[in-house]
């Protein structure tokens, strides 16, 4: 039978700060209706895969590999889905928090491993959202010193004493711009028999450099704050065992709704910018992708686009990270809490958006440069938040009858077994370069 564990703190102030426009109920109804109260968690995380750092990493791709690595993308979609399904599992059957359950199975020392690698890749993601502030800022003439300091300051004062619920719709609106993408593979005309190969064709690259951008593609795609997001909010919806089929939907929703987004960037950077002699170095070179739909507005389009994508995600990263850290190990929490009332959360939550910004300050600083390797590091810490949570959803104490068939974790493994040999190899790679052995 399976069994719902008590809460030994409540892990539902972030998900009522983040996500006010969901109500708390359970669902009791079926078909269509069912679906939609349920739909949410999914969606939201799977989209937060189309932010700085994946619209950059993915315009990369196609500008520097063309097609040639397109095959990723089916591969990320199933691992994304993967991971999604089983947080949202996790959060339904045990009512608890991704961190609650790490603690509690694995005790304190696990799970301060688990969040140092939550804190750093979580404050690698921080410094690319703020670098697409930056990028995208830098179109229109202003620079970072001025545009960085002030969004940054922005965003600490819009949730410690504005409300994020306004900003967080005008935000995913905004984002909603990267469907030119759709349009913009119709219009260039790429030879879609090349593009049905490449999805299907796997291709692994010899140079490290190549190397380090599929991994960057799968920290950009699958990225451990989507599952800590995801389970809370699946948690605090009060979503249970039963809604399961209706929670799998949404999952598999959000992540095939950022994975196709995903590929129609690649497609269409590829067609428009492969082999043109046009490196991505600046905002402006990843805009020229959208030249084909929006003309000369192409600039305008994607700096509007990347600026909301990034400043939503920019609010997000750091309020999750400061609630899952402190609800794991039992502080207080809350930005309605004054400093000293819950100084570990407020510390954590400015010092994350204060090290975002000063990052990108530095001088000379390539902005996407900086948002491409901080997915690479993302890639590469991924497999450890992976196995906490292939070792919990396999746990019949936690699951009941809700563990993994056979089947999925042959899958889940592999995938993430596949992760760690990617990263072995480019680190086998780099160190036989600098030795001098190829």
């Amino acid at each position: 039978m399976t069994r719902r564990l008590a809460l030994p703190r409540p892990i539902r102030r972030a998900q009522r700060t983040l996500r006010e426009r969901l109500p708390n109920f359970r669902v009791h109804r079926t078909g269509l209706l069912a679906f939609l109260g349920v739909m949410g968690p999914g969606l939201i995380a799977g989209l937060a895969g189309t932010d700085a750092g994946g619209i950059a990493t993915y315009s990369v791709l196609g500008a520097e590999t063309g097609l040639s690595l397109l095959w990723v993308m089916p591969v990320t979609t199933v691992m994304l889905a993967i991971a999604l399904e089983m947080s949202a599992r996790m959060g339904a059957v045990s009512g608890q928090g991704l961190g609650d359950l790490i603690r509690d199975d694995f005790g304190v020392r696990w799970t301060l491993v688990a969040m140092l690698v939550l804190i750093v890749a979580n404050a690698a993601t921080l410094v690319a959202e703020f670098a697409g502030v930056a990028a995208a800022l830098e179109i229109f003439g202003p620079s970072r010193f001025i545009t960085v300091p002030l969004v940054a300051a922005a965003i600490w004062a819009l949730v410690v004493f504005g409300s994020y619920r306004v900003v967080e719709r005008v935000f995913l609106s905004v984002a909603v711009v990267f469907l030119a993408y759709i349009v913009g593979a119709f219009v260039v005309e790429p030879n879609w028999g090349e593009v049905g190969r490449a999805l299907v064709t796997p291709h692994l690259p010899s140079e490290p450099s190549q190397l380090l951008l599929m991994i960057a593609v799968v920290g950009t795609t699958v990225t451990p704050y989507m599952f800590f997001y995801l389970q809370a909010s699946v948690a605090e919806k009060g979503l249970g065992a039963e809604e399961l089929p209706l929670e799998r939907a949404d999952a598999l929703v959000g992540a095939l709704w950022t994975n196709v987004i995903a590929v129609f960037i690649v497609i269409v950077t590829a067609v428009t910018l492969f082999g043109s002699g046009i490196s991505i170095t600046t905002a402006g070179d990843a805009a020229l992708a959208l030249r084909p739909v929006a003309g000369g507005l192409a600039e305008a389009m994607f700096a509007f686009g990347l600026f909301g994508a990034s400043v939503l995600a920019a609010t997000v990263i750091p309020l999750t990270t400061s609630y899952a850290v402190c609800e794991s190990f039992g502080w207080e929490s809350g930005v309605s809490r004054k400093v000293r009332e819950a100084p570990v959360f407020m510390g954590l939550y400015s010092a994350l958006i204060l090290i975002g910004a000063l990052v990108v300050l530095i001088p000379g600083m390539p902005l996407i440069g900086v948002i491409v390797a901080s997915q690479n590091l993302n890639g590469i810490l991924l497999p450890i938040i992976l196995i906490f949570m292939l070792r919990l959803v396999n746990n019949p104490r936690i699951m009941g009858r809700h563990t993994n068939p056979l089947w999925l974790n042959l899958l889940a493994w592999g995938l993430t077994g596949l992760v760690i040999l990617l990263t072995l190899v480019l680190f086998g790679s780099t160190a036989a370069a600098w030795l001098g052995w190829v």
